[in-house]
């Protein structure tokens, strides 16, 4: 899950809050210059021709601002995150917004090509964002084309698949995006509400669960393309629990999985931009938001198409 490049970054994780609340109890440090030695003064005044008060440092005199120019600066208003180049909510969901754009572009341009191509981009798609997910997670820095490659990966994933189900069960490309609206959108009004939260638990519980539920998804697509498996969607209509498809079991719950992260990118963002991140960092905040929708969009429709081939 893409939440993991939010958990093992500082700015997001909450360290470097703690970090910052640390050193405020800590050794003193000096945030303009460096500090004085001990028993010397920060700068020394000396009387000007003038008779006014100046700054003498390092063998240069510096005339002090008047009080005139010290008042203006005292009235002005502070600067905003966005403006000391600091990360936030607002620049992060605009950033969201335009790597969505990238998905969907791709996605549109993929559709066009028909089911046939667009199921084999669909397939190096996920291959790519899946490797691409891995090489940010590791990432201390964020990388803006890394990621806009990855918007590109995710649209390739998200037209092709769409293309090759709408062609066998027309309309399912609209039921799977009015009920991954739905999805999102209730989970971001509980999230804003404040009525749900995540849990150090449960989120170790779904994090563990996300690394499982892709191994299986990765032996099942190699089941299906070594004829292991005759079934069209392998293990997932191959297998039955209490005569309900393995599939749609599995997609339920990575529907839950999925809006349970989303709650978690949101929280994580929000650490962030408290955190003081560099607005470069937004971009991750992006990344991961986009992904876990995409990851939503894609088992709902997984599941519609197993529910509508097993009428």
């Amino acid at each position: 899950m893409a939440s993991s490049a939010l958990q093992r970054n500082p700015y997001f994780n909450g360290q470097a809050q703690q970090a910052a609340q640390g050193n405020q109890y800590g050794a003193p440090q000096q945030q303009y210059g460096q500090q004085a030695g001990y028993g010397q003064p920060m700068f020394d005044q000396r009387q000007n021709p003038q008779g006014g008060q100046g700054q003498y440092q390092q063998g240069q005199y510096q005339q002090m601002p008047s009080p005139q120019a010290m008042d203006h600066q005292y009235n002005m208003p502070s600067p905003s995150s966005d403006q000391m180049g600091r990360m936030t909510v607002e620049d992060t969901i605009a950033k969201s917004a335009l790597l969505f754009g990238v998905v969907v572009v791709t996605a549109a341009i993929t559709w066009f090509l028909g089911p046939s191509i667009g199921m084999m981009l669909a397939l190096a798609g996920s291959v790519a964002a899946l490797v691409i997910g891995i090489i940010l997670a590791f990432k201390k820095e964020p990388s803006v084309p890394l990621i806009m490659i990855f918007g590109v990966a995710e649209g390739l994933l998200v037209g092709g698949f769409s293309v090759a189900l709408e062609t066998i069960f027309p309309g399912i490309v609209i039921q799977a995006v009015l009920a991954t609206l739905i999805v999102v959108g209730v989970t971001l009004a509980l999230f804003t509400s404040g009525k749900v939260r995540t849990s150090p638990k449960v989120t170790k519980f779904f994090l563990i669960a996300g690394g499982a539920y892709l191994i299986f998804s990765l032996v099942n697509v190699g089941l299906q393309l070594t004829g292991v498996s005759p079934d069209p969607w392998g293990l997932r209509t191959g297998v039955e629990i209490f005569g309900i498809p393995l599939g749609v079991l599995l997609g339920i719950f990575a529907v839950v999985m999925g809006a349970y992260m989303l709650i978690a990118d949101f929280e994580y963002i929000q650490n962030g931009a408290r955190a003081g991140a560099p607005r470069k960092y937004g971009w991750i905040g992006a990344y991961a938001v986009v992904s876990t929708v995409v990851f939503i969009y894609i088992e709902i429709l997984r599941l519609i198409a197993i529910l509508r081939g097993s009428d």
